[in-house]
């Protein structure tokens, strides 16, 4: 289960759909448009649809997920974005799609034309196996399975790598000084491309005003050019932001360079610097640096796991490295950059490891490993004694005193003895509104106090003119304080209607002396 809840683009999200949930990617001027993939290999998409972006076919907005059929059993290996936005995948067989945005040909198609649903990026392409893309404000870069890299759309700074400021309408081989070279990692910022080669080696092309290239100048560079300062460093892994970049070198050292309004490189200060600078991070190796083009916001994790971060946080400019509470460089995004978009596609290893939590879930009435089984209403609900010990003081002591493997429950229905046990395993109510009641029986019965006021909850998510009177009596009768409160004042509120039930009708007299009594305090029966 990958954990996007840190995202608010998926709160409307049911729990069922986010356990599928295998990767996603959060986008957008306002991070209002995310993309996802299930367990089952399904994409889904969900926003605002600027520009087609969503490659749903149409340009209307989703507050509902909406599968994209075409993606659908592709596997997707890496993914990135653009501010139009536009959108770039590469898939396990090394195929690129683009979909979005194409203002400057950044979809590679050869047109201007917004593309709304995903096509296949063809043009020199065809015969090359892509393992990664990464987009810039306007353009694409893809990197193949041979080391080679190829680029395409707006090209006002050089950041196509051509050798000129022409926009690049389809795919083309990045050469020059990478001709012959190897390349392993890339990325881009708002207007520049930056590329590591296998040998530690890390060239930068495009926009430089700000130095984010690290030449050391403020030029513009229309064709690769290697950042000499870095001569005899080993670097692993680039990261651009929107006019800064970060470089991780194998020694778990993190260089850099450009932009530093924001106190983005992370230096102490927030002067720009157009060469690399080495950053302080209290001498613990680093394993991996984040940025993304559209923040001024850096992070880091340590080897330890520990996770720092500076620049731009939410409005503070932070200028050294922080550390955070995070397990992730993921969370930092989601929660302190503007706008709190992901840095690359989120993905979760594919294995079958559960938490505690849901360890627990998944062996409620599980017969396999119990050693204990309740009887209601002629059913069994199969639980293990050492949990019910932990979780409930009633079990704890009854569990004590006997030593059985099947008891027998007359008081309670199957359906509320059975949903107090499940909550016992998981903390949630699994009950409508309606059957709440019994539970909320049980829950005073057993003096489960936070089960109590679960139920309460529950409850008043289900309160109708005509069941107001049944649940205010239910509430008086197990002394819940605060459901008793709000049927009754949703009574008063609605006192016509409510009067006229046969709940009203048939209420006990003590209870509606009292209701009576209170409701004249309270104004019910003014003209």
């Amino acid at each position: 289960m990958l954990d996007v809840g840190k995202w608010p683009v998926f709160a409307l999200l049911p729990p069922e759909e986010l356990r599928l949930i295998r990767q996603a990617c959060v986008f957008g001027s306002a991070a209002n448009e995310a993309l996802y993939v299930t367990v089952n290999d399904e994409v889904f998409a969900i926003g605002t649809n600027c520009s087609g972006c969503l490659g749903l076919g149409d340009l209307q907005s989703t507050i509902e997920p909406r599968r994209i059929d075409v993606l659908c059993g592709k596997k997707i290996v890496s993914l990135s974005y653009g501010t139009g936005p536009h959108v770039a995948i590469a898939t396990a067989d090394g195929e690129v799609y683009a979909w979005g945005h194409n203002g400057y040909s950044q979809l590679g198609n050869g047109t201007n034309n917004h593309g709304l649903t995903p096509a296949l990026v063809s043009t020199n392409l065809l015969s090359k196996r892509v393992t990664e893309v990464a987009c810039g404000s306007h353009h694409t870069i893809a990197l193949t399975s041979d080391g080679e890299v190829f680029a395409w759309g707006y090209n006002n700074s050089g950041q196509v790598g051509s050798g000129s400021t022409a926009n690049q309408p389809t795919p083309r081989r990045v050469s020059s000084c990478l001709q012959n070279k190897v390349v392993v990692n890339i990325a881009c910022g708002q207007l520049c491309s930056m590329a590591v080669l296998d040998n530690g080696e890390i060239y930068g092309w495009g926009y430089n005003c700000n130095g984010q290239l690290g030449f050391g100048n403020n030029g513009n560079q229309h064709t690769p050019c290697r950042i000499a300062a870095l001569q005899g460093v080993n670097v692993i892994q680039v990261a651009c932001g929107y006019a800064h970049t970060l470089a991780l070198t194998d020694g778990g050292f993190v260089y850099a360079w450009g932009a530093n309004s924001y106190g983005q490189l992370g230096t102490g200060n927030k002067s720009n610097q157009a060469l690399p600078t080495l950053i302080n991070t209290d001498k613990e190796r680093m394993v991996e640096v984040a940025a993304c083009h559209t923040s001024h916001t850096s992070a880091a994790k340590t080897q330890s796991g520990q996770v720092l971060m500076w620049g731009q946080c939410r409005g503070q400019a932070v200028a050294s490295p922080h550390l955070t509470h995070f397990s992730s460089t993921d969370d930092v995004f989601a929660c302190f950059a503007t706008p709190a978009v992901s840095w690359h596609l989120l993905s979760v290893d594919g294995d079958d490891y559960l938490t505690v939590a849901q360890s627990l879930k998944k062996e409620f009435d599980s017969p396999e490993i119990s050693d204990l089984k309740f009887l209601v209403d002629g059913k069994c609900i199969h639980v293990h004694k050492a949990l019910l010990k932990i979780r409930c003081e009633h079990f704890r002591a009854l569990l004590n005193e006997i030593d059985e493997d099947s008891i027998e429950i007359h008081q309670f229905s199957y359906l509320v003895y059975r949903a107090f046990l499940e909550y016992l395993y998981t903390d949630d109510i699994n009950l409508p509104p309606v059957d709440a009641i019994g539970l909320l029986d049980l829950a005073t019965f057993y003096r489960e106090a936070r089960l109590k006021r679960l139920c309460q909850e529950t409850i008043k998510r289900g309160v109708t003119e005509e069941n107001a009177i049944t649940l205010l009596s239910a509430a008086v009768r197990y002394e819940a304080r605060d459901l008793e409160e709000f049927c009754f004042k949703f009574c008063v509120n609605h006192l016509t209607a409510v009067t006229q039930t046969q709940a009203f009708a048939d209420m006990d007299h003590n209870l509606l002396k009292n209701f009576i009594s209170k409701a004249s305090h309270y104004g019910a029966f003014k003209n």
